[in-house]
Formats: structure tokens, C-alpha cells, sequence
């Protein structure tokens, strides 16, 4: 459906689809005891922020496609009135596999991932055409960058790049988009080979089929928190207390403070986190989940 603004034809936006199943690894140990999508950030669980801010756009049709810790996020459904599915194959397939659960609601949809927080409300009840939001860093970033035409039209991405416009929060699907994208989503799912595809990747491959322009938003308006240091920059909470059980049992074991726990990075095994390396005053440490034991890196063991 079109609507007419001025001389521009708007359409009107059917529904949102959030990308909930992934682990978010990066956000160790947090992700381990909580998926990252209802971690509590300034007094509001992220995802709930984001659900309330397509409501008051007036969104009804929301679509979360759930993976990771899904029975965590199941009250949702009773309290916005959500859409629930659920992505089996999140822990061996990338984000095309979200889309292609969902791929019965794609329309004129937002895509959103759940683990952006919105400083403002960016969200409208139309748009002009299929977009992909974009913020401009400074200095070198491993993001994918975007190049555009004079109309906006994105005509060349990198992974990684120097002062350049990147990817970052939602897209926009018009009905057409959506539609040219989903037989390739349907195809990719079911290549082994495609395994570790994302849909951002199907629609480079694709590009002269499937127009997608550029939104501009200027930083600071759209945050993504990639680990735990990231968030205790945004909400001070998070370096004197995280809430996270494991942290505390550390602080103690260590008599430290939660703050100095620092450069926690995920241990993985099999593409998944099994525990994460910290250092403290200077020490390099790992953590074992299952053990919870703690060893100093090229040491001995740390009694548990």
C-alpha cells in the first residue's frame, strides 16, 4: 500500500521481523546467564524499549524470531502481543536463517536487531523505499561500509574500511524487495555451503535485482553494544555491578572489584562460547562455564 506525501509516494509499513536468536558471544559472561536482548540498560530491558518504540509508531504486527535462550523471552508474547517463532538452526546457520523463518511476514518490513538501543525513536509509519540505516565512524572499522550514488542508492559495500558510512541498526524492506529476496533466502537455507551467509550477503550478490538505499542518522542516535566495557561506558551500573553471578563469584575469588576485570574476551569451541579470558592487575585469566574453574593463562589452576 502507497501513501502520497507531498509529491513522494510513501509506503505504509505492515509489520517489523526483530532478529532475536543469536548468542551475542561478544557480550561475555552476561550473554552466558542472559541473552543480551533483555539485558536491563537505563532502566529498560533492550528489547521491550524497542517493541514499545514500533508501537507508538503504530506497528501492530511485530515478529520475533527467537533462537538462543528462547524460553526467556516466551513472556513477550502475553505482554506486547508479539509474534513468537523460533529459529532451530541459529547455532549453525547466520542471520539468513531468521529471515527465512519469518520469510511468510516479509512485506513492507522493518528489519531490526534486537540488540541496538535507540537514543530517539527512529521509527515511521511509512517510508519511500527499501533502506539500510547508516552511521559515519571516523578512523578504521571492521563494519561493512557502504558506498552510494548521488540518489542514495548503494552501489558498492566493504567489509572494513577507513572514515566511511556502515551498517548499523535497521533496514527497510518494501513488498517488492522482500519478494525478489525471498526465493534466494529460501535457496540459501537449504545450501550447506550457505551456512554461514548473511542476508546482507544474498543481497550484495544481487544487487542489480534489489534497490536498497541509504539512511543517514547522525552517531549517537543508534548504539550497539558489542561487549561488556561498551555497556559500562553507556550505564555506569554495569562497572560496579553487571548483575551477572559469574562476575561476582570472580570479584570474590580475586577480591577485586567488578570494574577490574578487564579485556573479556569469549573462549570458543566449536563456534560456540564455552567460557571467556579476562585479565586483572596485570594477569592474564580463563574461565571454564561448565567447571567454573579459573586458570592463570600458562599457569596452574585456580581452586574453584
Amino acid at each position: 500500500m502507497s501513501l502520497e506525501k507531498g509529491t513522494r509516494k510513501m509506503i505504509k509499513v505492515d509489520n517489523a521481523i526483530l532478529m532475536a536468536a543469536g548468542a551475542s558471544s561478544r557480550m561475555v559472561p552476561l550473554s552466558y546467564e542472559c541473552p543480551k536482548a533483555l539485558l536491563n540498560i537505563r532502566g529498560e530491558i533492550l528489547i521491550e524499549r524497542q517493541i514499545r518504540q514500533l508501537q507508538e509508531r503504530g506497528i501492530k504486527e511485530i515478529v520475533v524470531v527467537l533462537g538462543y535462550q528462547k524460553e526467556k523471552f516466551y513472556y513477550l508474547k502475553e505482554k506486547y502481543g508479539v509474534i513468537l517463532l523460533e529459529n532451530d538452526d541459529y547455532k549453525v546457520r547466520n542471520n539468513h536463517s531468521t529471515l527465512y523463518v519469518a520469510r511468510n511476514y516479509l512485506k513492507n518490513s522493518y528489519i531490526c536487531c534486537v540488540d541496538i538501543y535507540y537514543a530517539q525513536n527512529l521509527f515511521q509509519s511509512e517510508e519511500e523505499h527499501s533502506y539500510y540505516s547508516v552511521q559515519f565512524v571516523q578512523g578504521e572499522t571492521d563494519e561493512w561500509c557502504v558506498n552510494s550514488n548521488e540518489q542514495n542508492l548503494i552501489n558498492h559495500v566493504t567489509v572494513g574500511g577507513h572514515d566511511a558510512w556502515v551498517m548499523i541498526g535497521h533496514a527497510f524492506f518494501s513488498e517488492q524487495f522482500s519478494k525478489t529476496l525471498v526465493p534466494y533466502l529460501e535457496k540459501a537455507y537449504h545450501c550447506p555451503e550457505d551456512a554461514n551467509t548473511y542476508w546482507e550477503d544474498i543481497y550484495l550478490q544481487h544487487m542489480d535485482e534489489m534497490d536498497l538505499y541509504v539512511k543517514r542518522y547522525d552517531n549517537g542516535l543508534m548504539l550497539e553494544f558489542d561487549s561488556l566495557q561498551d555497556l559500562r561506558v553507556f550505564d555506569k551500573r554495569y562497572a560496579v555491578h553487571s548483575g551477572s553471578l559469574i562476575l561476582e563469584d570472580l570479584s570474590k575469588r580475586l577480591n577485586c572489584i567488578e570494574s577490574e576485570i578487564i579485556h573479556i574476551k569469549p573462549i570458543k569451541y566449536n563456534a560456540e562460547a564455552i567460557g571467556f579470558s579476562f585479565q586483572y592487575n596485570g594477569i592474564h585469566y580463563n574461565y571454564l562455564y561448565n567447571t567454573k574453574e579459573l586458570y592463570q593463562k600458562q599457569s596452574s589452576l585456580i581452586a574453584s
